[in-house]
Order: structure tokens, then C-alpha cells, then sequence
């Protein structure tokens, strides 16, 4: 997990710089594991309304690619970037870093529904300085670390 997490984080500063070398490098997904990614795959579901879009069996516990949509054709259609959940052999990890940051449009529902399908959240989501945006950091039941974040509403100038 630490070698696809230096991974995804070379990517994302890859992508920020300034310089990018080719202007066809672009985001392909984003990658979390857990012991069982059938379970967490439901549990991405019910908390978040995504649905298998892929799968590929491999040795250990298919690895498993979850989409937003209304259905799961609609998750399918969804041209926007999966997250992939993939087989590891222990839950047992102490990752401080939130991996997956999701946009929210109401906190509290997003933590009702994250708690109803198995997570935990980590404190109440609390407001970020005086920007107007809520931010919350839940854990799904593999125990990794997602960041919710509310942005602040338009104001109706």
C-alpha cells in the first residue's frame, strides 16, 4: 500500500506542476484496498451511490472499479475518474493520509449515509478558517481515510 500510495502521490505532483513534460499525462483513477473488496465495494455504494463499473479477478479478491451514477449502467456511462478497490492482506494499516477526497453537497446526510453502511467518521466535520467550506475525514470499513468537503454556497448575487 505505501508503494501505490508514493505512487498516486508522484502523479498528483506530476499533474499540479508547472511544467508538465507531455500534456497527455492524465489522471486514471484513484486506488484504495481493503481484505475484501466485495464487502467494500458495497460499502461504497450504499455510502456514496457508486457502482461496479469493472472488475478483473486476480489472486487474493477481485480488484474492483466503483463509479458515481443512479444505476449501475449510469456508473457505467460515467466519464468521470473510478476509484479502484483492490486486494491487500491486512486491514491492519495506520495510513494518516485521506487517499480519496470526495465533494459533498450535504454533510450530514454524506455522514448519516457513510455511517448507515458501515464507516466511521474521525470528529465532526468542522468548518475550514472562514472560507465558508465544511470539511469532514471519514474511514470506510478497511480503514481507509476519506476527506468529505462541502464547499461553501453560492451566494445568490
Amino acid at each position: 500500500m505505501k508503494r501505490v500510495t508514493a505512487i498516486a502521490i508522484a502523479a498528483a505532483a506530476l499533474l499540479m506542476a508547472t511544467n508538465v513534460a507531455s500534456a497527455d499525462v492524465t489522471m486514471n483513477s484513484i486506488r484504495v484496498a481493503g481484505t475484501d473488496t466485495v464487502a467494500l465495494a458495497k460499502f461504497y455504494q450504499s455510502a456514496f451511490g457508486m457502482y461496479e463499473v469493472n472488475r478483473i479477478d486476480v489472486p487474493g479478491g477481485p480488484e474492483i472499479f466503483v463509479n458515481f451514477g443512479a444505476t449501475a449502467e449510469a456508473a457505467k456511462a460515467n466519464k468521470g475518474l473510478p476509484i479502484v478497490l483492490m486486494h491487500r492482506d491486512s486491514d491492519s494499516m495506520k495510513d494518516p493520509i485521506a487517499h480519496v477526497l470526495l465533494n459533498v453537497t450535504d454533510m450530514m446526510a454524506t455522514v448519516a449515509a457513510i455511517k448507515a453502511a458501515g464507516g466511521t467518521m474521525d470528529g465532526e466535520p468542522r468548518p475550514f478558517r472562514n472560507t465558508g467550506i465544511v470539511i469532514g475525514i471519514a474511514t470506510d470499513p478497511a480503514g481507509n481515510r476519506i476527506e468529505l468537503i462541502q464547499r461553501a454556497a453560492a451566494s445568490g448575487r
